[in-house]
Formats: structure tokens, C-alpha cells, sequence
């Protein structure tokens, strides 16, 4: 099943949250989801939502032993924009600049002069392909 662009956009935040844990692992039980959860709900909530999540075609099943682990069906870089996209419609008024503005003169984001420089590059190049 491949799954709807849209339901990146739509997960609720436990799902999110699932999302996140099973993205920076790759492949994870769901004991050991709920081991990494913030402020984790019952075992059978995240089975839940596991299960939930395979059926919106985010995520699939593979068994191994006794257990069955849980991956990602769509690369990291494929989710980025969907993600990026809400949180930019929830906490930054759609507006990229906030977003820009915000890692930039974050103290708490420790952004690196290195990062600075790249992110420079990164948008004069992005100037010139739009002339």
C-alpha cells in the first residue's frame, strides 16, 4: 500500500511521536517504541497506533523470532516536507522566514558557523535557479 502524501500532514501526536522514534531507529518493536516514547502511553496504545500506522502505509511489519518489528515504508528525505510543512502551519504562521529566523537566533539550537555557512550557500544557490 503506498500511502497518501497527505497522511504525513494528518497524524495525530502520538503518531507523530511513533513516527519520530521508529525514524531515528529505523527498525523497532513496539516495546521498544514505547521504551522511547515521551511520556508513553500503555503497551496496547502503541500497538494501536502501530497498527494504525501500517494501515494509513506509513509504516510495515516484519516478523523476526517471536517478535514483529516495525519500519518506515517512505525514506526519512520523503517525509521531511510534510512535516516541515505542519509544523510551519502550527507554529510559524506558513511563513519559512520564522522558521529561518528562529534556528538562526536560537541560543537553545547552538546552529554552527559551519551551518550558517552552508545554509548561505544554500539559499544564494537557490536565488540563481530562480532567475
Amino acid at each position: 500500500m503506498r500511502p497518501d502524501p497527505a497522511s504525513f500532514s494528518n497524524l495525530s501526536r502520538r503518531e507523530r511521536q511513533i513516527m519520530e522514534v521508529v525514524y531515528a531507529q529505523g527498525s523497532m518493536s513496539a516495546q521498544e517504541v514505547l521504551e522511547k516514547m515521551p511520556s508513553p502511553p500503555s503497551y496496547s496504545a502503541v500497538r494501536a497506533a502501530l497498527s494504525l500506522l501500517e494501515k494509513k502505509g506509513l509504516l510495515r511489519h516484519v516478523r523476526r523470532g517471536m517478535r514483529y518489528f516495525f519500519e518506515p515504508t517512505v525514506p526519512a528525505d520523503n517525509a521531511r516536507v510534510p512535516a516541515l510543512r505542519r509544523m510551519m502551519e502550527t507554529f510559524f504562521n506558513n511563513s519559512a522566514e520564522s522558521v529561518v529566523a528562529t534556528l538562526i537566533h536560537s541560543e537553545a539550537l547552538k546552529v554552527t558557523d559551519e551551518e550558517l555557512d552552508r545554509l548561505e550557500k544554500m539559499i544564494r544557490s537557490a536565488k540563481k535557479k530562480r532567475q
